[in-house]
This record gives C-alpha cells, sequence and structure tokens, in this order.
C-alpha cells in the first residue's frame, strides 16, 4: 500500500503559480481583446468593463480595474490574504495587457463569430489557470460567493441575474446581432471551464 501524497508535494511550486498567472492573464487579455473589436460582451465584471468601454472614453483597463476595487475586501474575508493578493496581480495584469495589446497586434478583418468562440475560449482557459493556482478575477464571483456564505441567495442563481442584467443593458447599447452572438460566447466560456476545472483531480490545488 503506498504513501498518501504529502502536502508540500501537492502545492504548485512559487514558479508555476507566477508563469499561470502570466499565461492565464495573457490568454484573457487577447480573449478580451478579441471581443473588444467585435464589439462583443461577456458577463461578471469584464462585461460591465467592455460596456464602459464601448459607450464612455474610459478603456476596459480603467474600467476593469477600478470596477474591482470594491470586491477585495469580500474577496479577503471569503478566501484570505494570498487570494487576495493573486487575484489583485491578475486584475492589475489583465488590465494593463488589454491597455498594450492594440500596441502588439490589430485587425484589418475579425468575424465576430469567430471573435466570439475564441475569445470566450481564451478566457475560459485563462480563468481556470488562475482557479487551479489560487487565484481569480474578482468581481461578481466573490461577491455571489460571499452572499451564498450568508444564506441571501444561491452564488449560481446570483451570477445568473447579474449576467442577464449585463445582456439586457447590452441590448440598448449594441446590435442584437452582437448580444446574440455574445449569448453563444457565454455558453462556450462556461462550457470551457466547467470541462477543465474539477479541484478535486488536480494536484497543487488547495
Amino acid at each position: 500500500m503506498s504513501a498518501p501524497d504529502s502536502p508540500d508535494l501537492d502545492r504548485h511550486a512559487w514558479y508555476e503559480d507566477l508563469q499561470a498567472l502570466v499565461l492565464g492573464t495573457l490568454l484573457l487579455a487577447f480573449g478580451v481583446t478579441l471581443y473588444g473589436e467585435a464589439m462583443l460582451i461577456t458577463g461578471g465584471i469584464a462585461g460591465t468593463s467592455l460596456l464602459v468601454a464601448f459607450t464612455t472614453p474610459l478603456s476596459f483597463g480603467t474600467a476593469f480595474f477600478v470596477l474591482n476595487l470594491p470586491f477585495y475586501i469580500l474577496s479577503f474575508l471569503r478566501m484570505g490574504l494570498g487570494f487576495t493578493l493573486r487575484t489583485f496581480a491578475a486584475i492589475a495584469l489583465v488590465s494593463a495587457l488589454t491597455r498594450l495589446m492594440p500596441l502588439w497586434i490589430n485587425f484589418s478583418n475579425l468575424d465576430p463569430i469567430f471573435a466570439c468562440v475564441a475569445g470566450a475560449a481564451m478566457m475560459g482557459v485563462g480563468l481556470v489557470m488562475l482557479l487551479r493556482h489560487r487565484a481569480g478575477i474578482g468581481g461578481t464571483t466573490i461577491l455571489a460567493q460571499f452572499l451564498q456564505d450568508r444564506g441571501i441567495i444561491r452564488a449560481g442563481y446570483f451570477q445568473l441575474i447579474v449576467d442577464l442584467a449585463i445582456l439586457v443593458a447590452a441590448l440598448f447599447m449594441l446590435p442584437l446581432k452582437l448580444v446574440a452572438i455574445s449569448v453563444l460566447g457565454a455558453f462556450v466560456l462556461n462550457l470551457t471551464v466547467a470541462i477543465n476545472h474539477k479541484p478535486g483531480r488536480y494536484r497543487g490545488m488547495s
């Protein structure tokens, strides 16, 4: 009979966490850039930030960083200091990388359906990488878990309400076709996370 795995062996090394932080945020930023170029929308704070970028002079990066600020207190209370610091770093990197992307790439032709599927898949994989290394991208996900812990509303229901509210708001700001394509993107993103993020299977999860 083999000995049980040591907790120390199960934890990711610091350089593994660092690699996941950099690559995960890069994928998220590239996915968001595709969505921004194609005028698509997603859920949560990222979706709200895209709407702000579409309708005001503020960039996605600035809106994303500022809108996440109130949620760090909840993150600290529910997930602890380590998770909160990693999440802050992830949000800061996504904000900075989305500002830098236009300096590195540009699009002369971008099919919105391709942008939807590819962007959603990239954001899903990037989010999974962060989650596996005990980080997140803050926002309404943390609030949803906090409200569920207090017995106010199930996290999934709250997240659904928020995402539906963002889609309804988008109907007044974007063409119906783009909102419909965005619904497909929400399906792709959530399916990517659901299939690939199963914490009990992987070493390194705490």
